[in-house]
């Protein structure tokens, strides 16, 4: 998938070593982590937060994902953690869990 993707829920996603994190996500991307938990890349996935709002924060950490990574189609052959660099991108992350009550 090529084009921006909107980043409107939060997910917790378990690694196959049982330890646990957030990422944003959408339908399509809660799908795709469905698919990896299937096929044994990750544990499992849960959604946490729908709908979240769309602050500052939000549209900082969805631009950075659109620029920095490739959606993947529908049958993914891993699963890739999205990065969460120190300053600007890691506060904004932080952020979106603290404004939704999240981690």
């Amino acid at each position: 998938m090529a084009e921006t993707q909107t980043l409107d829920l939060i997910q917790e996603i378990t690694r196959n070593d049982g330890t646990r994190y957030f990422e944003l996500g959408n339908i399509y991307m809660n799908g795709i982590a469905e698919r990896c938990a299937l096929d044994g890349y990750i544990k499992s996935v849960r959604i946490v937060q729908l709908n979240i709002p769309r602050g500052t924060a939000v549209r900082e950490y969805e631009q950075y994902i659109n620029d920095n990574y490739t959606f993947p189609d529908l049958h993914p052959d891993h699963w890739e953690e999205w990065a969460k660099p120190e300053g600007k991108i890691r506060d904004a992350y932080q952020e979106i869990l603290r404004a939704n009550h999240v981690g």
